[in-house]
């Protein structure tokens, strides 16, 4: 580093789908972290163990869901990607089974579309997976969806719910909750909803942090501008934008050399300095110091 540089953490996605993605981009760049949050098992777990490309992988295995619920048939969830639950004893044996295998979430599917699950399954999944230490991640699109999964104690939406506006009452309820942004992957009038909830969840004291559903549609394998600018248009600037792109910028394991960035330029406050200064970052190496 030289005396003018400035150095942070690197880029943490919390929600992509390494099965459906480039990973050639992965290595060396502004990226250290990744959250698969949905492949066949085996993948998965060989990914955690060996990523591919200079980063970090936590995952969460397949996705739970009723019978027939998403993404069930869709044309690029592997078959084994999906995992039925049925009933309570089904709930239980299932999050055994991820915990055993060393994934770091339980990940749940709520879609009106397709087959759901109903409230006494959906409970005994989340509290299963607080008995194995695990967070429950939901994704819940539709009405009423949300609320559901707050209801039943979910720690993290995958999306910024997009689907409806959510009164204050229900807000209130989800501040304990974190949220992944993952604005950019919706049309303009979903987009609209999700800043939306997105500006009063925050009012609420909610958290949200930094995810692009990478696999999901046309997106750069790395820092995604369009996200980035999105969490500011729905109120997130300095430190708050870096911590929900970067993580906690006092975290122990934050700093090290592998995860850390360099930029000549100074350290960033709006989303473009942001994105200009991801640009124009390096990783650190191991023989320089943060």
């Amino acid at each position: 580093m030289t005396a003018r540089s400035t150095a942070l953490p690197g880029v943490i996605d919390r929600h992509v789908h390494l099965g459906l993605v480039d990973h050639g981009p992965l290595r060396a760049g502004p990226l250290v972290e990744v959250h698969d949050l949905g492949w066949s098992p085996a993948q998965a777990a060989a990914w955690r163990r060996r990523p591919p490309g200079d980063v970090v992988v936590r995952a969460v295995g397949p996705f739970h869901t009723a019978p027939g619920g998403y993404p069930s048939g869709r044309s690029w969830a592997p078959a084994d990607a999906v995992r039925p639950v049925v009933d309570g004893a089904a709930a239980r044996a299932a999050v055994a089974e991820l915990a055993g295998q060393g994934f770091d979430a339980l990940k749940i599917t709520l879609h009106t579309a397709m087959p759901m699950l109903p409230d006494d399954v959906l409970h005994a999944l989340v509290a299963a997976a607080h008995d194995a230490d695990l967070p429950a991640l939901v994704h819940a699109e539709g009405p009423g969806q949300a609320a559901r999964a707050i209801n039943a104690g979910a720690d993290v939406l995958v999306h910024a719910p997009w689907t409806e506006t959510l009164p204050d009452e229900v807000l209130s309820r989800a501040a304990t909750t974190t949220w992944i942004s993952t604005l950019a992957i919706h049309d303009e009038a979903g987009r609209a909803v999700a800043i939306d909830n997105v500006r009063r969840f925050r009012e609420h004291g909610g958290t949200v942090v930094y995810g692009t559903d990478l696999g999901n549609g046309p997106a750069p394998v790395g820092p995604n501008a369009a996200e980035i600018r999105l969490l500011e248009q729905a109120g997130l600037t300095g430190e708050e934008l870096l911590e929900a792109v970067l993580g906690p910028l006092e975290a122990p394991d934050a700093m090290t050399p592998e995860r850390t960035l360099v930029s000549p330029l100074p350290r960033p406050r709006t989303a473009e300095e942001l994105i200009a200064w991801l640009a124009s970052a390096t990783r650190l190496t191991t023989q320089e110091t943060p």
